[in-house]
């Protein structure tokens, strides 16, 4: 299949009545957006520019043209869809990285990108194992989260987020290594900007997040309700142009202190900013910098700004006209698209035209911003992407789905403002009303922005409190005392391994299935360097916030609805200097990245009867331990098939009428490369409720590396 423009093709209703056609309209709709993405590389005419960042604060191209395609792979390895991996090493390299978030590595001297040659070929192959599968994967309807068809349109939508975000990052390429063609073709049309003025919104009800059966598929952040009563206000009739911007260039707005927050003077002093990113300042005036040319700057266009950029601007208008300027709110975007009656996605997407400038149905660019009108105002939805003031944040009933949970949860840290209304690239998910991403403020995207009068204040559920249960449960089974008089475990565990460690190096350290980060900060009292890592984006950012704040606030259950709060900070555990020494990463340790090797220690707890492939785990292990180093594993050896498939587990079964011990299996595993010298019991308490606690008993082995 090829892609071609413009397109028609709408993201599939998840509900219906012929199992077979859905099966083929996904399919088709697949296996569109996979060459949809493809061309998008097509603009692309010199093999460097995939090596070259084209953001420092992102990995070359070259990552993002492979990240779409492993990230099929690990989402349906990780539902149990596919039985084995194309690649390894690529759905390893290519797996996290994709924002500036903590445990993001972007350090390329630690990478040995693929070839394109070998990424094309991989990406070939994704695309058949992902033909195949949807051709033969039973047909339920309607398709809910826990639909293995589900993970499908994740990866769908997940490649159509990085359209748009690909798109960016080849906007900042040298033009020089990039080709145009017809598939993506230019606006041409500019003139004068008409002038902007206030327009009045009446006050009324909001309503958003989306119910469970919504016909669309949607990211986790979209689920929920929150509901709000908006007051009267006005916002401006049109996105703020490059003509309406150039005065606030024009005026010194970029030289002056007073227009900028502290985050904004900042940013402004670091990168030197004198203009928005792709405008370009020419003896003859300004030129805009499009996706893959450079033309004179359409005065009529929306302008396209980071959030502190635009909140500088409203800081400054605001002052040239007297009244108070800003940024909209979430609700109050929300309101306007409500009051204008502008048709979403699934009735405009029908159409042959559209009176909206999205999901490529027009252009591969930006258009004059009068042009499409909506209630009195215009491009309430498409063009560019609005910024608001909101940080993104949960809706009430908020849930993480189980294969996804770092999408929303990372960012929900105060630091990601919403984009609303979708961009001219912005397609599938990304162009529906319910649609919520988050950026950090100095981010680019194909972002505008239009302003509001307005004295709303704004309030969203947020809490310094962890109240996820799952995630609470692990903060106190880290930093909490039971009340049976058992030891700390992942304190005990550490001050074990250090014990074992007497006499040996002590440079670096890894803790894998680190959870809420105890064990690594114990290490670290006698390490150089520990890196912790786990699976779960969630444990993660707890870990994260911990030791970057010395604060970690949760509540755990007592009973019922009644909950107890707890506060840990480090410097009560005489850990606030070991913290400097450690540094989280989200990982998968059965498919770790190459550069986490050369360690003294590796420390696994209650891990290995929690992985889907146990020994692939510890196959990989000896290469990443130095000779002389240990291997400490801890396990209460409780297999279960919902985590680790039955004919993986290591132990635990029978094996020709003999019983086989998890011990015995690590044995057989490790035996070439280690020397088992010890095994020990380790006594742990995990507190469900006040007065319900889990005593469990787990096995300490401890194995040298030869």
């Amino acid at each position: 299949m090829r892609y071609t423009h413009p397109s028609s093709l709408r993201m599939p209703i998840l509900d219906g009545n012929d199992s077979e056609a859905k099966r083929a309209e996904i399919k088709t709709y697949f296996q569109y957006c996979y060459t949809r993405y493809e061309a998008l590389f097509d603009l692309i005419a010199d093999e460097k520019a995939y090596y070259q960042k084209a953001d420092p604060l992102r990995h070359p191209l070259i990552f993002y043209y492979g990240h779409t395609a492993t990230f099929f792979i690990n989402k349906l390895k990780l539902a149990g869809l596919i039985e084995r991996r194309i690649d390894p090493h690529m759905e390893s390299v290519f797996a996290v990285g994709v924002d500036e978030m903590a445990w993001d590595d972007l350090d390329e001297r630690h990478y040995d990108w693929p070839t394109l040659k070998e990424t094309r070929r991989y990406r070939k192959e994704v695309y058949d194992v992902v033909s195949r599968l949807i051709e033969t994967l039973p047909v339920t309807l309607p398709i809910g989260w826990e639909s293995p068809w589900w993970v499908v349109l994740m990866g769908i939508e997940h490649e159509n987020i990085h359209l748009e975000t690909s798109s960016v990052l080849i906007r900042q390429l040298p033009l020089e290594m990039l080709q145009g063609n017809e598939v993506w073709p230019l606006c041409l049309q500019s003139g004068d900007a008409p002038g902007n003025s206030l327009q009045d919104v009446p006050s009324g009800k909001v309503s958003l997040g989306k119910p469970r059966n919504a016909h669309f598929y949607g990211w986790d952040n979209e689920y929920g309700r929150h509901e709000a009563h908006i007051p009267a206000f006005r916002a401006s009739k049109y996105l703020v142009s490059n003509r309406e911007y150039l005065d606030f260039v024009e005026d010194g707005g970029y030289a002056d202190a007073r227009w900028w927050d502290e985050e904004g003077n900042a940013w402004r002093a670091y990168v030197k900013a004198e203009h928005p990113r792709f405008w370009i300042k020419t003896e003859e005036g300004y030129r805009l910098r499009t996706l893959a040319a450079e033309i004179a700057l359409p005065m009529n266009w929306p302008v396209e700004v980071n959030a502190l950029e635009a909140e500088a601007f409203c800081h400054w208008k605001s002052t040239k006209e007297g009244v108070t300027l800003q940024l909209p709110t979430e609700d109050e975007y929300t309101r306007l698209r409500t009051f204008t009656q502008l048709p979403d996605y699934d009735v405009w997407m029908k159409k042959n035209d559209t009176d909206v400038n999205i999901a490529l149905r027009k252009y591969a660019s930006s258009v004059p911003v009068d042009r499409y009108g909506h209630g009195g105002f215009y491009d309430v939805a498409g063009n560019v992407w609005q910024w608001t003031r909101t940080p993104i944040y949960p809706f009430e009933g908020f849930e993480v789905h189980p294969f996804y949970d770092d999408f929303t949860v990372p960012t929900f840290d105060g630091k990601h403002n919403l984009i609303k209304g979708g961009s001219w690239i912005s397609c599938g998910n990304l162009a529906i009303a319910d649609s919520r991403y988050a950026f950090r403020k100095h981010f680019y995207q194909h972002t505008g922005f239009r302003y509001v009068q307005s004295k709303y204040e704004e309030k969203i559920m947020s809490n310094a409190y962890t109240h996820d249960r799952i995630v609470a449960q692990y903060c106190h089974f880290g930093w909490g005392e039971n009340r049976f008089g058992v030891p700390n475990y992942p304190e005990t565990c550490a001050k074990l391994a250090i014990e074992y460690m007497q006499g040996r190096s002590l440079q670096r350290a890894f803790d894998v299935g680190c959870a809420i980060g105890r064990s690594s900060f114990e290490l670290a009292r006698e390490f150089d360097e520990v890196i912790g890592v786990d699976f779960s984006a969630r444990f993660i950012q707890e870990a994260l916030r911990l030791k970057e704040s010395g604060l970690l606030r949760y509540a755990t259950p007592v009973e019922g609805d009644i909950e107890r709060l707890h506060e840990v900070r480090l410097n009560k555990f005489g850990l606030e200097h070991a913290s400097k020494k450690v540094n989280f990463w989200q990982a998968d340790a059965c498919n770790l990245k190459p550069i986490f090797t050369d360690f003294d220690l590796v420390f696994a707890g209650n891990l290995i009867d929690r992985l889907y492939d146990p020994e692939k785990f510890l196959v990989s292990m000896a290469p990443r331990i130095r000779k002389g180093g240990l291997l400490i594993l801890t396990s209460p050896y409780t297999w279960q098939e919902e985590s680790t498939p039955r004919e993986k587990w290591i132990g635990g079964y029978k094996r020709d009428g003999e019983n086989v011990t998890t011990l015995q299996g690590l044995k057989e595993i490790l035996e070439n490369d280690f020397r088992l010298l010890d095994t020990r019991d380790v006594e742990f308490v995990i507190e469900e409720t006040a007065r319900k606690h889990q005593h469990t008993v787990a096995q300490m082995s401890v194995w040298e590396r030869m």
